[in-house]
């Protein structure tokens, strides 16, 4: 069994939304948390303060998941000042949208580094850090196996990658007892996607609950995943997003 109580977890992009509800979610499991922000260094500061407040140690660390050296830096400050790592959480994302002619090399070249190659990146870089019941964990998009309208071509792309990447690592990793898997979240209350926001009708109309979920609801499967109950799940994508995808 995987005992949760005093592992190392780094979660990206974890200064708020489903980043920070992992974070937390993680912590009050017992884990000690390190997270990454580029420009919310309040938000940071105020995860860093809850994790504490739950009794754990927490590092907040400053690096832009575009950037690949900030990523492997990260990796190395959680294992030098937390002392191990036990789990990895890819959370880092941005949304682009509009049509896909419109779509610059700029942006295009930004978002598959910040979902595709700094999964790969913090993975290449965590690797040897893992023993056995190590997890990596990637928060993908339900987009990636859906998409119900146009606009999304670059998001939908770069969210699908995570699949293929999490199952080719589960069979890599999977010989030293790693486990790999990508959650992929729907419609989720956060300041990206408001609840109350323009479109959030539309979304809800889409699931079967009629509903949005919680940044909480995607972290207590993330939790799952981390601790004893997801030993033996891997090479997997979770659908969390109320049966939008059903």
């Amino acid at each position: 069994m995987t005992d949760p109580r005093g592992r190392v977890a780094l979660v990206t992009g974890g200064s708020r939304g489903i980043g920070a509800a992992i974070a937390v979610r993680l912590a009050r499991e017992g884990t000690d948390v390190a997270l990454t922000y580029r420009d919310a260094e309040d938000d940071a500061a105020k995860v860093v303060r809850e994790v504490e407040g739950l009794g754990r140690r927490a590092l907040a660390l400053r690096a832009d998941s575009a950037d690949p050296d900030a990523v492997r830096a990260a990796v190395d400050r959680t294992v030098a000042e937390l002392g191990r790592l036990d789990v990895l959480v890819n959370n880092a994302g941005v949304f682009p949208y509009g049509p896909f002619e419109q779509v610059s090399p700029e942006e295009l070249d930004r978002t598959i580094a910040i979902h595709v190659r700094a999964a790969f990146v913090a993975a290449q870089a965590a690797s040897p850090h893992l023993g056995a019941n190590g997890r990596i964990i990637s928060i993908g998009s339900n987009l990636a196996d859906r998409v119900p309208r146009g606009g999304i071509a670059l998001y939908a792309m770069t969210k699908s990658a995570l699949t293929g990447l999490s199952r080719a690592l589960a069979r890599e990793l999977g010989p030293r007892g790693i486990t790999v898997n990508v959650v992929h979240p729907g419609s989720t209350d956060t300041d990206m996607n408001p609840a109350d926001g323009p479109s959030a009708d539309d979304q809800r109309a889409l699931s079967a609950l009629g509903r949005y979920q919680s940044a909480d609801d995607v972290a207590a499967t993330v939790a799952h995943l981390a601790g004893p109950g997801g030993r033996t799940i891997t090479g997997t994508a979770l659908l969390v997003d109320s049966g939008a995808n059903a």
